[in-house]
């Protein structure tokens, strides 16, 4: 930005006070000189021998000026009326403040509206006309004389506008691109602030799915080892060690997910980087369960194929959140089915219980985030998740996720 556009910028914040100095100023040099050099003037109401009259006719133009970009309309008005009867019942002299007049139709120009910069043109070339018909009254009825200052004024005034119009053209795109750019800047904010909340709300899922199935499956380990200790030590041993090998699951798992966050990842931490768990490891998480006393029984239908990126994932988590919803809700000894089918353009999984789920879960607090983390997690694959009771007793979860089609194997071709 070179000076001229910071002195723009800082007059635009400025302008009322501005616009006072600047006219105080010019009132304070004008005025003077005119009470001075217009001595012994002939007025309609006679010889004004001091100037006064032209001082004070002098101040009626400069003063609106103070209003020439606050209330641009007004100012014009003032300034074209000191004008106008100055010209009718002053001398046909033309006097450094009427300049003032060019001033006017520049400033409403460039700040008031369109229809007050066509009125001011128009009544500037109606003021022209009315100068040269008094000048050429005074000279006795020749026309030369005032058709040259006609000719010459209306000239001005029309440059003037011309120049004010492109000035205002220029402060019209000046403002539209500093619009954009404020527009541009509370963008950008927005979509990072989205961003960043969208992030929060992945990593607060897959903390959710990762503290309270590990805690789960180390509440039931603890309470079983518990009430197996004097009865039963290896049972006991077997527990603990469960908890041992779940809480360092958890914590590498909880490793992989923040140390992602980092930007200081050294070569030695790219083992705790590993992939995160996806539709493969879900025989890993029914044998973890299965170890804390849990009957479960896992079935496959269908063909197994590459899932798309993150679909793995999503179908882990929710298997994982069901299971942990089975630990916390379904009660002592429950049993266990998940079905996973592939089929040609979805994937379903089924994980049902036939424990208390429904009663203990309507007794919670609700606060808890796995219902809603699994069905956003499943939106965002275009799949869909529906749990609730079953008749008779227990609970399921209902997973569809949609797959890319298999197209059909072509028959060999007869030999």
């Amino acid at each position: 930005m070179n000076v001229f556009e910071r002195f723009g910028l800082w007059s635009e914040e400025n302008a009322a006070r501005l616009d006072q100095v600047l006219a105080s100023l010019v009132a304070l040099v004008v005025c003077p000189f005119v009470l001075v050099t217009h001595q012994n003037m002939e007025w309609f109401f006679g010889l004004d021998i001091s100037g006064l009259w032209s001082a004070v006719f002098a101040a009626l133009l400069i003063f609106p000026l103070v209003w020439r970009r606050t209330q641009p309309v007004r100012s014009a008005v003032l300034v074209y009326s000191a004008a106008l009867v100055h010209m009718l019942i002053g001398p046909s002299a033309i006097m450094p403040a009427d300049l003032m007049v060019l001033v006017a139709l520049y400033s409403v120009t460039i700040y008031g509206p369109r229809w007050a910069s066509r009125v001011a043109l128009i009544s500037s070339f109606a003021g022209t006309a009315l100068f040269g018909y008094l000048v050429a009254r005074e000279a006795g009825g020749k026309l030369a004389p005032a058709l040259f200052i006609t000719f010459t004024l209306g000239l001005l005034f029309l440059t003037v506008w011309a120049f004010a119009n492109m000035r205002r053209a220029r402060i019209w795109s000046m403002q539209t691109l500093r619009d954009k750019n404020r527009m541009l800047e509370i963008e950008r904010e927005q979509q990072v602030q989205l961003g960043a909340a969208a992030e929060r709300a992945r990593i607060a899922r897959e903390m959710h799915d990762i503290v309270a199935h590990s805690l789960s499956v180390m509440i039931a380990q603890a309470d079983g080892g518990r009430y197996a200790a004097k009865a039963s030590p290896e049972f006991a041993e077997k527990a603990l060690s469960t908890i041992a090998d779940t809480g360092r699951a958890a914590l590498a798992d909880m490793r992989r997910l923040l140390g992602v966050l980092r930007n200081d990842v050294s070569e030695e931490d790219i083992d705790t980087l590993a992939p995160q768990p996806a539709s493969g490891d879900i025989e890993s998480l029914v044998d973890q369960v299965r170890s804390s006393g849990v009957r479960v029984s896992l079935v496959r239908m269908g063909t197994p194929r590459a899932l798309p990126p993150g679909a793995g994932l999503t179908l882990y988590r929710i298997c994982q959140e069901s299971l942990t919803n089975i630990l916390k809700h379904a009660g002592p000894d429950p049993t266990v089915t998940i079905v996973l089918a592939w089929g040609k353009s979805s994937l379903r999984l089924e994980v049902e219980d036939d424990g208390r789920g429904a009663a203990s879960a309507a007794a919670s607090d609700g606060q808890g985030m796995g219902l809603l983390g699994m069905k956003e997690r499943a939106a965002l694959f275009g799949g869909n998740v529906k749990a609730g009771p079953k008749p008779g007793g227990g609970y399921r979860v209902e997973l569809e996720l949609p797959l890319p089609e298999v197209p059909d194997e072509e028959p060999p071709a007869p030999v």
